[in-house]
């Protein structure tokens, strides 16, 4: 027990009584300013209470403020895409309609963004106003465009990736949107995407890249392109997703440099899977690709030795289009009643002839008597001329004549 001294200040002498009453007057000081402190302090609790109350609602006021702020910051970004989709409709919507009236004049009909086989593209107006193209780049912004192919709203992204397929069919703009990202954004999208409706407006859209530029093609194969397009094709059901995949990959396989690599990672095998579909769009996209390959494989013999490495050494090699098999179907679909098709295969045919190491396997796969007829009966008389000349300078095509008697 603690004693407390307090100086009185009484002289001595003083009586019993006083310091008794004195000691009391000090001790109810003492119980007051106790009493005073504990008001105090219940006080200082109450307030301190009041403040951590308080800090509480202002957490839970900033919390709601930041979550507005958050929620108009999406509503803000939302409408920047509709605004930008909107503007791009009208300008595609422009450019759609130029484009099928120039369809129509030459009796052409088909999707806008294709670019499938090399033709007339959509230029400025001869009246000094400039084509919608031009102005979407100006009033949307291509970055703009490519952005929305990541947009969380499926409807955004697609409609994007119809207006950057569009751009693309315009080869100004072709070395533009490679710069800009956009080959990597659409080969994102057939890597990342299930939707149909995506992957083949995406493959369309590279299709069109891969038109005429050897440096975009070769980036394409570089970033993995032909195994995206391969398994698009291996998953794809509809025929115009088909048509799309089998566009951009005979646009490949028209460049001399890809041949093995596109070979290699399944290109051909792609090729000769979409045939399941059946539809003369594909089919003829198929041919196209097959009569590319064949053309770089001739290009190549009458250049040099064709030479390749194997487990077992080093030997001439025959076609790879051949080693893959695709020699029946070519055979099958030589006299095809499409058009395009016959076309494409017939030209196909009189490459893979032009290599001698060819000569005995297409005898006896039946192409030697295709090669005969498109010499003599062809509509085409550039193609007619080829199986012509190249039937004349095979030794073992003129063999095979002489055993059959087959006059020519």
């Amino acid at each position: 027990m603690h004693v407390l001294f307090y100086d009185t200040g009484f002289e001595p002498g003083a009586s019993a009584a006083e310091d008794i009453a004195e000691i009391r007057k000090l001790l109810q000081n003492e119980i007051h300013m106790r009493k005073t402190a504990e008001e105090e302090l219940n006080k200082l609790k109450s307030r301190l209470g009041q403040y951590t109350e308080s800090g509480s609602c202002r957490d839970a006021e900033m919390s709601k403020l930041h979550k507005t702020l958050e929620d108009e910051t999406l509503q803000k970004r939302k409408l920047e895409e509709e605004i930008v989709i909107l503007r791009s409709q009208l300008l595609q919507l422009t450019f759609e309609a130029d484009q099928m009236q120039k369809c129509l004049e030459r009796g052409e009909f088909g999707n806008t963004f294709t670019g499938l086989d090399k033709h007339s593209q959509f230029r400025d107006s001869g009246n000094g106003q400039k084509a919608p193209i031009t102005k979407l780049f100006e009033q949307v912004g291509l970055h703009k465009i490519l952005s929305l192919l990541e947009s969380e709203d499926a409807n955004v992204r697609i409609h994007a990736v119809k207006v950057v397929a569009n751009l693309a069919a315009e080869e100004a703009n072709q070395e533009k949107i490679v710069e800009a990202g956009g080959l990597s954004s659409l080969l994102m999208l057939l890597r990342s995407f299930e939707d149909e409706t995506i992957r083949r407006v995406a493959a369309g859209a590279i299709a069109n890249l891969a038109m005429n530029a050897e440096a975009n093609q070769e980036l394409i194969m570089a970033q993995g392109g032909i195994s995206l397009l391969s398994t698009t094709a291996a998953d794809a059901e509809d025929p115009q997703t088909l048509r799309m995949v089998a566009g951009a990959i005979a646009n490949l396989c028209g460049n001399d440099k890809l041949q093995m690599k596109l070979r290699s990672e399944g290109g051909i095998r792609a090729l000769l899977g979409m045939v399941r579909c059946g539809h003369p769009d594909v089919l003829s996209q198929v041919a196209r690709g097959i009569a590319n390959f064949a053309k770089c494989e001739s290009r190549a013999a009458t250049q040099v030795r064709f030479i390749r490495c194997t487990a077992t050494g080093v030997k001439s090699g025959r076609s790879l289009l051949i080693e893959d098999g695709a020699l029946p179907w070519i055979v099958q679909n030589a006299n095809n009643e499409a058009a395009p098709i016959r076309r494409h295969i017939e030209l196909a045919l009189c490459h893979l002839a032009q290599h001698e190491v060819n000569a005995r396997e297409m005898i006896s796969g039946g192409a030697l008597w295709e090669l005969v007829r498109i010499s003599r009966d062809c509509s085409r008389e550039d193609i007619r001329s080829l199986a012509h000349r190249t039937l004349s300078s095979s030794l073992t095509f003129r063999a095979e004549m002489r055993r059959l008697r087959i006059e020519f």
